[in-house]
Parts: structure tokens; sequence; C-alpha cells
């Protein structure tokens, strides 16, 4: 038997909440061999061409979705990137594969230098890294491949392991990175949010002098069509940041980019929640977490809310002033399970009218407003429809009680990794692929819905087992 066969009968082994037809089994079987063809032995690649490192959130929803196939691997995974953690708590956005040539990628690891220039803020010396991060989504991932196997992963102290890296993070982010002073953690590159090019980075971007182009290569562009990705000058103002936050150090809090991102601070919240469980699993009370949490929701509510616009938008730290352009980030805080009930709502309406038409034209949400000038349908993140954004909205409706748009949802997220054979990004409204085909976190996402329940509505326990204090509601109609 194959190792895909393996992973795929072993699956068949835990509780499944589908009830399996062929098609159904077929695209279980396929998404379990993209993940077996993306494995390098300790960790998961999101692309073997495009992206041939570990990225940070990349591996966090992969761990996801194999926590289905194979916990243990799932657990790898996680430890396998927590172990590239430096000492200040950041965990950086790409652990480099030392086998892989240094030009197949760039920026490659003598660009970063982690060894030698993050020193001060202890990057390790053993393994190479970026300086910079990614949307703290790993203690959520930790806790569901824990749930997946409970005494595996009692019997191996994962979360007695991961609980301090991840607090570290997590005090990392709330600590050094709260520029704006106002209790929310700041991104200070656009790849630390992960939505590269977003219309959302282009005002304070624009404060940024490029790098000349002459200065670097994009390698990207030998496996990615040129109008699908960021433009030379978006990376030219990539690689000034990045060179400056090097050449300093990695010392937060000097750049002129600096912004608090409505999803990076969700997937935080999300996040803390689920250190809370963890504590509690391992025998603490977990209530400061929790209390925490529900600061943070208010910060955000408080800072990055607009009721005008019924969206949560962007803050520019450097001018203190919101960023008027909608885009997904603004609706994942739906994830949250005490977001207050009329600003749940209200996300609900702008999700499904004309700027993102969820359940209308857009088949799967779109990245950055339909109707917005810089709308793109297939340029990375100015308007494509992201598979990892489409699960988190997905669940998000889910958490407050949305089940039949979270359904409908789930079966356009799983029709359109079908057809486009689990592609990395697609057209929100032909569903056409763009990107790498056979990427880890479609595949990783398309077999956690296949898992999932869709007909009974998921209560905050049940979508991601966060915390038990939300005021939850029935189905909305």
């Amino acid at each position: 038997m194959d190792r895909t066969a393996q992973l795929t009968a072993r699956a068949a082994t835990h509780s499944v909440v589908y009830e399996p037809d062929v098609t159904t089994h077929s695209l279980h079987v396929r998404a379990a061999d993209v993940l077996e063809a993306n494995w390098t032995g300790s960790s998961t690649v999101p692309s073997r061409g495009l992206y041939p490192h570990q990225w940070s959130w990349d591996s966090a929803f992969i761990a996801i979705g194999l926590r289905h196939l194979s916990p243990l691997r799932a657990q790898t995974e996680l430890e396998t990137l927590l172990s590239a953690q430096w000492d200040d708590g950041r965990i950086p956005h790409i652990v480099f594969n030392p086998s892989v040539p240094l030009d197949a990628y760039f920026p490659s690891p003598d660009f970063w230098r982690s060894s030698t220039a993050g020193r001060a803020a202890g990057a390790p010396r053993t393994v190479q890294t970026s300086g910079i991060v990614q949307p703290p989504v790993h203690a959520l991932a930790v806790w569901l491949v824990h749930q997946a196997d409970p005494g595996l992963s009692r019997s191996r102290g994962f979360l007695a392991r991961a609980y301090p890296r991840l607090a570290a993070w997590h005090r990392y982010l709330l600590h050094r990175r709260d520029l704006g002073g106002g209790g929310l953690a700041s991104v200070v590159h656009p790849w630390e949010q992960g939505m590269d090019n977003s219309p959302c980075w282009d005002a304070p971007l624009s404060r940024i002098t490029p790098a000349p182009a002459r200065s670097f290569r994009r390698a990207d562009l030998d496996h990615g069509a040129a109008e699908d990705r960021p433009t030379d000058l978006d990376y030219g103002r990539y690689v000034r940041l990045a060179t400056d936050y090097r050449d300093g150090g990695y010392e937060d809090g000097a750049s002129e980019f600096a912004v608090e991102d409505p999803s990076f601070n969700a997937l935080l919240i999300a996040s803390e929640h689920a250190l809370a469980r963890i504590a509690r699993e391992l025998g603490a009370t977990g209530t400061a977490r929790h209390a925490r949490a529900e600061r943070l929701t208010a910060a955000l509510v408080e800072r990055l809310w607009d009721p005008a616009e019924g969206m949560f938008f962007c803050r520019d730290v450097r001018n203190g002033s919101l960023i008027p352009e909608r885009s997904v980030s603004g609706l994942i805080p739906l994830l949250l399970p005490t977001l207050p009930r009329d600003i749940a709502d209200t996300l609900v309406r702008t999700a499904r009218g004309p700027h993102f038409e969820l359940g209308g034209a857009a088949r799967l949400v779109p990245s950055y407003d339909l109707l917005g000038e810089a709308f793109d349908p297939h340029r990375y993140w100015r308007g494509p429809a992201w598979f990892n954004t489409g699960w988190l909205v997905e669940r998000g409706l889910r958490q407050h009680g949305e089940r039949a748009h979270a359904d409908a949802l789930r079966t356009a997220l799983l029709e359109t990794a079908d057809a486009t054979d689990f592609a990395e990004y697609v057209d929100p409204y032909t569903g056409e692929a763009c990107g790498a085909l056979g990427f880890g976190w479609t595949a990783a996402l398309t077999l956690d819905l296949l898992h999932q329940q869709p007909i009974a509505d998921i209560s905050a326990v049940g979508a991601f087992d966060m915390s038990d204090m939300s005021d939850k509601g029935g189905e909305r109609r």
C-alpha cells in the first residue's frame, strides 16, 4: 500500500461527519495526493515550484487539514515551524530548506541573513529563516490538531511543548508590535499580513522609496504569469522595507510602514481563545487568556470598525487614519465568538452586498472590493478569491448561525478546488485557476471542509472550540 493510500485509509478510521460518495472520495484522495507530493519529511511546502520552503501561516492551515489524514504528521508540521522561533518570540514567515538552491526563491536566505542580522533578536543559529512574521493562526492550529487525536497528543507531550512557544509568540505580538498604542498588533511589511499586494497597502507603501529593479531578481516570475503577480514597483518597495528592517537588526518600531490589520488581529484573538483552551487542557484555568481575547475584540471594534461603511478597515499607524479600502480582511473578524451581534449581522450584509457579492455574482469571496478602482480579478490579492480566506469566512458565517450561507460557500469552495486541481487562487467570478496548482493549503482546507458537518449549525465550541462564553443565537434567515 502506498503512502497516500495509507493516509487515506487511516483517515477512514476516525469518525467522519459527512456522507461520502464517489465524488467526495475522489476529491479526498486527490487532496491527500497533493499533501503527499508537497511533503518534505518534516514539513509541507505550499508549492514545489513557486514556494519551495516552509511558510508560517501555510503550515498552520496545512496542519488543520493534515490532522484528518495523520495527526502525527500534523503535529510534526507545527513542531518543525515552532523549532525555528526566535528568542524574542517571533515565528518567522519562512523557514528555509538548505537543500534548495539560493536562486530558486527570492528573497533567499542570503538576503535575510537571519543568523547574523537577527542575532540581537535571538534568531536561531542552526536554521536560516526570514526576519518578518505572518498571521498568528498557530495556536488555533495546534488546538485543532490536538483534538484530532488527544491520546497521541498527550502521549507525545504535544501541547506541553507547544504552549510556551505559542505564549512567547503572542507576547511578542502584543508588546513589541503594539506600535499604535491601542492594544492591537501592527504589521511592518505587507508580506506579514499575508495579502501581499492588497490595495489596502497602496497608501502607506507610497511613502516607501522602492529598491532599484537591478538590485534583485524575481524568481516568482519563473513559475507564475506576470499579470497574476505583484508588479515590479510593488516588489521594489517590498525589498526596500525588508532591507531596512534587516539592516536595523530586525528591531520593531522604526519603519515608515506600520499598519493595524483586522484579519491579522482577528486571527490573534482566535488563537488567544485557543491558547486558553490549551491552558485548560494543561491544568490551568485559561481565564486570563479569555479575558485578554475579550479586550482585544473590544480594541478591534474601537480602532478598526467603521459603522457607516459596515466594514473593518486597516489603520495606518503612522498617520492614525483608517485606510478606506474594502478587502476580505475586513470580513474575517466574523470568526470571533464574542463579536457584538449587530456587527456580525452588518458584516454578513456587507459580504452579501455589491462589494463582495457572496452568494450572488461572485462564486467565492473576492480578496478585494468588486467595485474598487484597483480591482483586478487575476492579480494576486487585488481581487482573486483565495481558499484560506474563503475557509475563514465560511467558519465565521457558521460561528454566527448563518448556516445556509456557510453551506453554500462550503459547496462552492469544494467544487472550485475540484475543478481547478487545488489552485492557489481563482477568478472570483468564473473560478478560473490562477497561480500555482496543487497548492498546499487549498488541498488541506478541502480536506477540512470534507470532514466538517455541513447541515447542523456549529456552535463556538464546534466551529473552532475556542470559547464557551459566546452568546449564541439560532439559525438566521
